[in-house]
């Protein structure tokens, strides 16, 4: 194999969610809290806004949030998934399944919470990853910062080039670049083309299609 550990995304990398699941949560939440806003964002506005500057960012700078009413929007979104579980990608379990009898190590690195990320492999037979790192851990410890991925290398032993980063956003990118460690843009969720452009210009690797991840690990 190429790499020894892969560190995945969830949303929109391993589980299409965000246009089924996330999405309609932030405009519901926009509905009844921020009414004014509800119709200003379409799903690649929100998506343009979760790549960059990220959803914080969003919800702070853009929507207003106070510190307060962003724990509550967190609560709004929680229950939301709750009744929501997403599909995954075609392919994807092989692919996780297939590293993981070859000695891979698989850690899931997301902004959502763990134990919705449980559930989603879980649901979804997906093979149960060695480290996950949810929205849960400290606030310093999520992507953008390469702390997790610093501390898996420390954990396994690991050089930079053994570890490689999938992600459908730019935290992601960031979060490999801070940590010296390779990184390949998931873009089988959407085609946004600021998004697509930018990943094209930056990453490693730009995989269109879920098999495409297959051939770079040489599975």
């Amino acid at each position: 194999m190429r790499y020894k550990c892969l560190v995945l995304d969830h949303d929109d990398t391993v589980v299409d969610s965000s246009e089924s699941i996330h999405f309609p949560s932030f405009v519901e939440y926009l509905k009844i809290y921020r009414p004014h806003l509800a119709s200003n964002y379409t799903f690649e506005d929100y998506i343009v806004k979760n790549f960059h500057p990220g959803i914080v960012s969003l919800f702070v700078d853009e929507v207003g949030l106070t510190e307060e009413e962003l724990k509550h929007e967190e609560g709004f979104w929680s229950e939301y998934v709750k009744g929501h579980i997403p599909s995954a990608y075609p392919g994807i379990r092989e692919i996780i399944a297939d590293f993981k009898a070859a000695g891979g190590i698989v850690a899931v690195d997301s902004h959502s919470l763990t134990e919705y990320i449980k559930r989603d492999w879980a649901h979804n037979s997906l093979p149960t990853p060695d480290v996950i790192y949810g929205w849960d851990i400290p606030k310093e410890m999520r992507k953008p910062s390469p702390k997790t991925v610093l501390e898996l290398m420390e954990k396994y032993s690991l050089s930079p080039s053994e570890v490689l980063v999938v992600d459908d956003l730019k935290p992601g990118y960031d979060m490999a670049r801070g940590a010296g460690v390779g990184f390949a843009a998931a873009g089988w969720a959407y085609r946004v083309p600021e998004i697509e452009e930018f990943m094209r210009k930056n990453c490693d690797y730009y995989l269109t299609e879920v098999s495409e991840l297959r051939a770079l690990l040489d599975l």
